[in-house]
This record gives structure tokens, sequence and C-alpha cells, in this order.
């Protein structure tokens, strides 16, 4: 069995020991192990700029797009300039942007404000990690520059990470030190290697009904005042590390499937196989094997890989016996989403969706073929699905009123059993975790009738 605390501070151990700390007034002209240069400290090469939604962007033609970006270039040439190695904008005109989209990524900057600068990154062509003037001075304290730069600014109102949790700037006219990680939408910011956002999800500002994009360019931001740039580098970050990352963030959990045999799981075992670590459900069998734990409230984080054509389900509060998707609270569709056979399901038949009954976002699995890393929350009658990093369910799943197919009378449980629905297919489990919640309320679900539909 992997040690996933003992890799993960390995890998942060030697990309802490690869930022820069903004200390020395020096520009560095080599980047840091495993980083990529994205600024040449001599001209404007490898950078395109604009300013512009992304969605309305990527719905140009390859022909329109190119005219747009070669104006807005004309732009940019007028108000970014290069002086003694350090990148410069005067405070006007487009954004400076990187060609290269990226999904998973660690970014190092420096950067450097005027008295009342106010400036920012766009990740994943998304407002943003803001920099400003944090004096009382600069007029920006009712906006809560009082509490530092670093913060996502752009959030909603009293979410994780709008503000940061530590003020860390230096004195303006000083060189500050950004390192900054996106896996999904979960976002990590140091700001002078003081943590000031700690893995809270970057919000989709061009559209808050749907999760961050999947992947984006990095921007960095004119908002009026000069800024100066260096050091900056990126690094993209592996699979096993995004969801090493991901599945280390707090403690608490109980692995469940420990990797040699199906102990402490019911239900028809005989059809599930442990293959390298992992439970594989044989190819042509299925049903659903459970947890022989009795639950209600929880959270579980586990790796699963999709064959192609591939099929299953996480059952949650299921009774222990009958079609999961209907007489427990739900099956949480795992299906390889790009599969021709699917091309025309009910899109509450999707991978993540709370199957029959509230669709998931799609867009955010890896390839098929790649472990994929899961996280879901089940909390009264709430159901949130994590994939990879980005939220791509968040719904009380009683709220719905049509659902699809015959009546899923189980949906008001609030206990029952977790497991894995199988359809025939060879989809594979690993590191499955399970912390329990304090449950939102204690009444069996026996004793709670059914919604009418």
């Amino acid at each position: 069995m992997r040690c996933p605390q003992l890799i993960i501070a390995t890998i942060l151990a030697s990309s802490l020991t690869s930022t820069m700390s903004g200390a020395d007034d020096l520009v560095h002209n080599d980047a840091p192990k495993g980083f990529t240069v994205l600024f040449n400290g001599k001209n404007l090469d490898g950078w395109i700029a604009h300013r512009q939604n992304p969605y309305k962007l990527a719905e140009m033609s390859k022909e329109d797009r190119k005219t747009f970006l070669d104006e807005q270039w004309k732009d940019a040439e007028l108000h970014w300039s290069v002086d003694n190695g350090e990148l410069v904008n005067d405070g006007k005109g487009v954004y400076m942007t990187t060609p290269k989209e990226y999904r998973d990524f660690e970014l190092l900057v420096d950067f450097k404000l005027l008295p009342k600068g106010d400036s920012g990154i766009y990740l994943k062509a998304t407002p943003q990690v803001q920099i400003w003037d944090t004096t009382k001075e600069a007029g920006y304290w009712r906006l809560g520059a009082d509490k530092g730069s670093g913060g996502l600014w752009n959030n909603a109102g009293g979410s994780p990470g709008k503000d940061p949790i530590a003020n860390a700037d230096k004195p303006i006219g000083e060189w500050n030190s950004f390192r900054i990680k996106q896996i999904g939408a979960r976002t990590w910011v140091w700001l002078n290697g003081k943590l000031a956002v700690d893995g809270s999800p970057l919000h989709n500002y061009w559209n808050r009904a749907l999760p961050l994009r999947n992947q984006g360019p990095i921007q960095l931001q004119t908002h009026g005042n000069e800024v100066r740039w260096r050091n900056i580098y990126i690094r993209e970050i592996g699979r096993e590390e995004a969801t090493l990352t991901l599945a280390d963030r707090d403690s608490g959990f109980e692995t469940i499937f420990d990797g040699e045999s199906l102990e402490g799981w019911a239900g028809p075992v005989e059809n599930y196989e442990v293959v390298d670590g992992t439970v594989r459900c044989k190819q042509g069998k299925g049903g659903t094997i459970y947890y022989n734990q009795n639950l209600t409230d929880f959270v579980v984080r586990l790796e699963f890989k999709v064959p192609a054509g591939g099929n299953n389900g996480l059952a949650i509060r299921y009774p222990g016996k009958g079609d999961t998707a209907y007489v427990g609270l739900c099956e949480l569709q795992v299906l390889d989403n790009t599969a021709e056979k699917y091309a025309r399901l009910d899109a509450r038949q999707y991978h993540g969706s709370v199957y029959g009954v509230v669709a998931a976002h799609r867009g955010y699995q890896r390839p098929v073929g790649e472990w994929n890393y899961q996280q879901v929350t089940v909390k009264g009658s709430w159901v949130k699905v994590e994939l990879n990093g980005t939220l791509i369910v968040d719904a009380d799943v009683t709220k719905p009123e049509k659902h699809m197919g015959k009546r899923h009378i189980g949906i008001n449980r609030l206990d029952g059993y977790f497991g894995f629905a199988g359809h025939g297919d060879a989809v594979q489990y690993r590191n499955v975790r399970i912390k329990k919640l304090a449950a939102a309320n204690p009444t069996p679900a026996e004793n709670k009738p059914p919604v009418k539909k």
C-alpha cells in the first residue's frame, strides 16, 4: 500500500525548496527544477494578450480568434514593456496571457506595486488572486485590502478563500513572491512563504452556475496602476501528485478497503476480485457490495478507474438489498462519459450524477484508463460530489420533483450502507476511506414517509 502522507510530504518539500522567497532583488535566470520559464526577462516573446470572457473567445471561429488576438496584441505593445529584466505594465490595456492552457499546475511569480497599486492574477482565465496596496491610505480597506493580498477576491462573499488567512504583504516598493497551486478548482496560495488560501475552490466568475473551467491560461491583470513582474515560472502537476494533494487535505478518515481482501464487506462479494491493491468488479458480473457498517452522514474519498465503456456506481445509504438507485438514498453514477454507446443518455445518467435525479457537470474526468480521485459528502438530504478537485454535484436530492424511470422510494433514507453497484464492467476502486459526520437528523429512515411523486 502507498503512504500518501510520505509521498506528498516529499513532493511538497521538493517544491518548497525551489520556491523563490522574494527576499532579494535578483532576477533568477534559470527556472527552479521542474518548472518552465514563462517570462524570459528580455522581451514579450511566448505570450499573447487579451481581456475577453473565455467563453466568448471559445465561440469565435479560428480565423476570427486570430484576427481578434492580433488586434489585442497591438494594444499590449502600447502598455507592456520589459525594463531591467522585469515585465512592466503601465496600468492600462489588455492582460498578458499564456498561449497555453493549464489544468493542474504550480505557479511562481514575483510582483512589485507602486502606492495605491491594484492588480491580480487570473487562473484558468478566471479572476483572481488579488494583489493590492494594503495600507489604509490606499483607500481599499472598504473592499477588504486590510486583510492582505492573495485572496480569491471574486469568490462569493463569505466563501472560503475570498479573504486571505494571513496578511503577508511587504511594504510598497518591495518585491513580493507568490506560490500558487491549483488542482481542479481547488486553489492554494502562499504569499512570501505564508499560506493565504488553503485549498479553497476558485469560483467561476463568468458563470456562477457552472464549476470553474477544467483548463485555461494564466493572465496578468491590468487595473489602472503600474505593476512590475519577474521570475514567472510554471510546473504542470501530474495525476498522481494531484490525487495525493487532494486526498491528504485533512484527517479523520478510516480505510474501509485494505487492498488485500473484502473483509468487512457484504453482498455478492464473489462477483468482485482484489487485484494489485484494488477491488474490481468481475467482467460480466455485478450486484451491489457494501461495507457492512450502517452510516448516516459521511464523507467518502476514493480513486476509481473505468475501462472503455465502463459502468458502475456508488451505493449511498443502501438498505442491503434491491437496486440502490431506487431503494437507497441514491446511486452515484460511475461511467465512461466518452463512450459512443452512452452519447444519448439522459443528463442524469452521466458520471457523478445522482442517478435519474440530479445531473452532474461534465468535462472533469481524466482520460479512460487513468485513475480519478473523487470525494462524496452526504449530509442529511444534501449530496456533494467532487471529481479531481472540482465540484460537479451540489444538491438536495429530495428537491427535484421529476425523476427518470421508476419511483425512487429511498430518496428520503437517512441511514444505510456505502458500496459499489456493479453493472458487468471491470471498474476498479482503491484507497477507499470514510469519515463519519454528525447526523443532520438522527431519525431512522424507515420512520420517515417517502416523497410522493
